[in-house]
């Protein structure tokens, strides 16, 4: 372990470190997580560019009395190294180790357990106003990105924080702009003179005296806090804030520890909303991570001397994912048909949309991180008689469940959801499993549900969604999207309608998506212990293939019902109602499913085993519960 970083325990033991010593202490941080995470995987790039800012809040602030909440979090490994989690470091992102975001069951120093953007502003000045309700002095201070501050409910959190004037500072991590030398020379100067604790007590002094001069004193000052505004316009591109009721202090050097110790010093002293606005590089201290930052934004192990990512798959091969066939057909779709629109939240690459992007740029709409408005925003081009496609992660859709109802299900618009990461994501852990979608889209009117069973499927699916004239969602899961038949055998889609895909008298195995190819294995191994089971390739949730339901029922009493999503209003619980609804008698329904929990991080063969959803866990689940044996 490195001579410093060996030294720091927790945030208490850094400010032990002389001032000139940081530098080093950030360079050896950086080392360690490249290290660990070129083994395990992670979010590499954000993290390193945010290594001085850690280093320098730690440095200053009493935390965890002071509070620091991370945005999205995916930049907080330096944070997690220095709040008494090196030792364990090296488990991040594994089943049973550190989780790869902040985690407030993991550590005191997190204020929450966070993987969704656009939260921090929020969350902080929640902190701010209980912290005066309850006559405490703590500071609070949040970290959000320049990408994660588009996204509404900042913004909206930026209005209110400003109209209510609470002590709270935002650290405004801008890893997209650059600054010329001249510029940032002149931020440099204009900072030291607005941050200056002598400076600020003159200008609080000069508005109390400007205002107090009888008749004049009020226009004065209006006129004296427009020219002001009026020089910092042109010198400082912070205006925005200043007017949203925020001081503006930067752009400031975000690796130049001196610099940020002494601007974050200065700014603390404050006692109103104020954003410092810091400009640093992703993939800081990584030469391949500073070249390709999307690549390793986050990243799979990689080789340290090469940059190469050892598990990326190749395109068009035996390894294709959904995401990738996703991306294929719809550069494929969008030749044959003009209508199609393609529509993501700042997943261009992840989702798989960067061939279309290329290939029709005007009609690709990267929104940014904005699901809400992304949905509200393919209504209105599907109202115009489009055909948008939405490309969003599972986890994610849950940010824009209302404008899925109110936007576009009641107006009984042609959306076509297309849900990538649905089920376990792994190593991400809870907030980014997509485990929720089943139960929160199936109960939606004017919605249709689908799940393919692999590459091919889906396909197929995303062809037939667009002839239907109604609002879709196709929900595939992260990984291979290998064939489980050849394309001859493939059976043409019908609305509502499920395959039979093998034969038995003995129980009836209805599988879901991402589940079927487990649930012919399963049958398999029934079949070595005397029991023939049929299995269904449900593709639809909904609506449900009631026809073949009653067929199944009327001959068969045992059914099992196999998802990889919650059980909780899942499909199980949709086959369950339907045997209510319609009164069947005698017939026992096993549902095999994640439970009412929070999943945690780890592989997905791991998480599959630990909850009991591997072939094998399930046939001896089945042979215990069902036929005893």
């Amino acid at each position: 372990m490195s001579a410093l970083l060996k030294k720091i325990n927790s945030p208490a033991d850094l400010k032990t470190i002389p001032l000139k010593e940081l530098p080093k202490v950030a360079e050896e941080i950086r080392q360690k997580i490249i290290e660990v995470i070129s083994r395990n995987g992670g979010h590499l790039a954000p993290s390193l560019g945010a290594v001085e800012i850690a280093v320098a809040l730690h440095y200053i602030l009493d935390t965890p009395n002071d509070s620091i909440v991370w945005d999205v979090g995916h930049q907080a490994y330096a944070h997690k190294i220095l709040t008494g989690r090196l030792k364990q470091f090296d488990t991040i992102r594994q089943l049973g180790g550190l989780s790869g975001f902040p985690n407030r069951h993991e550590s005191p120093y997190d204020c929450f357990t966070v993987g969704h953007s656009s939260t921090s502003i929020s969350q902080a000045l929640g902190l701010a106003c209980a912290r005066d309700l309850t006559g405490k002095n703590n500071k609070v201070v949040c970290v959000i990105g320049d990408a994660a501050l588009a996204g509404g409910l900042a913004l909206e959190a930026l209005n209110h924080a400003g109209q209510i004037k609470k002590d709270i500072m935002i650290i405004l991590n801008d890893n997209e702009l650059s600054i010329s030398k001249s510029v940032g020379a002149l931020s440099r100067y204009l900072n030291r003179i607005m941050t200056n604790p002598i400076y600020n007590r003159i200008r609080e002094d000069l508005q109390k005296i400007i205002k107090a001069i009888p008749l004049l004193g009020s226009k004065t000052f209006k006129a004296a806090r427009k020219l002001e505004e009026g020089l910092k316009s042109l010198l400082v591109p912070g205006i925005i804030f200043e007017e949203l009721g925020f001081r503006y202090f930067g752009p400031v050097n975000g690796h130049d520890l001196s610099s940020l110790i002494t601007t974050f010093n200065n700014v603390l002293k404050l006692k109103e909303p104020r954003i410092v606005h810091v400009v640093t590089k992703k993939g800081k201290g990584y030469k391949f991570a500073e070249d390709r930052p999307s690549d390793f934004h986050g990243t799979s192990p990689f080789d340290i001397k090469s940059g190469i990512i050892k598990t990326k798959p190749t395109k068009n091969s035996s390894r294709e994912t959904y995401s990738d066939v996703f991306g294929r057909v719809m550069a494929r779709l969008g030749k044959s048909n003009k209508k199609i629109v393609a529509i993501t939240a700042a997943m261009p690459d992840g989702t798989g949309l960067a061939e279309f992007s290329k290939e029709f740029p005007d009609r690709f709409f990267d929104v940014g991180i904005a699901e809400g408005h992304a949905i509200t925003f393919s209504a209105g081009m599907a109202r115009a008689g489009l055909r948008p496609i939405v490309a969003i992660y599972s986890t994610f859709l849950q940010r824009g469940y209302d404008q899925i109802i109110h936007d576009v299900s009641l107006q009984k618009l042609p959306v076509i959801f297309c849900v990538d990461r649905a089920g376990i994501t792994g190593e991400d852990g809870p907030t980014h499993h997509g485990v929720f979608d089943i139960a929160f889209l199936r109960h939606i009117p004017n919605l249709t549900v689908m799940a393919p069973r692999d590459g091919v499927e889906l396909e197929k699916m995303m062809e037939f969604a667009l002839t239907l004239n109604e609002a879709v969602a196709i929900r595939y899961p992260k990984g291979s999207a290998a064939s489980l038949m050849p394309l001859s055998s493939f059976k043409a889609l019908k609305l509502g309608t499920s395959e039979m895909l093998r034969e038995g008298k003995d129980l009836a195995i209805i599988a879901v998506g991402s589940m079927v190819s487990n649930s012919l294995k399963l049958a398999d191994l029934l079949s070595e212990k005397g029991i023939e089971a049929s299995v269904v390739n449900a593709r639809f949730i909904k609506p449900l293939d009631e026809n073949m339901l009653e067929n199944v029922t009327s001959r068969i009493n045992k059914i099992v019902t196999i998802e990889e999503g919650v059980a909780n209003g899942g499909f199980g619980s949709a086959i369950l109602e339907f045997i209510e609804r319609e009164n069947i008698k005698g017939v026992r329904v096993k549902r095999i499913a994640l439970p009412d929990e929070f999943i945690e991080h780890g592989k997905r063969s791991e998480i599959f085993k630990k909850y009991h959803l591997t072939a094998d866990e399930i046939c001896e689940n089945i042979m215990e519960e069902l036929f005893g044996k």
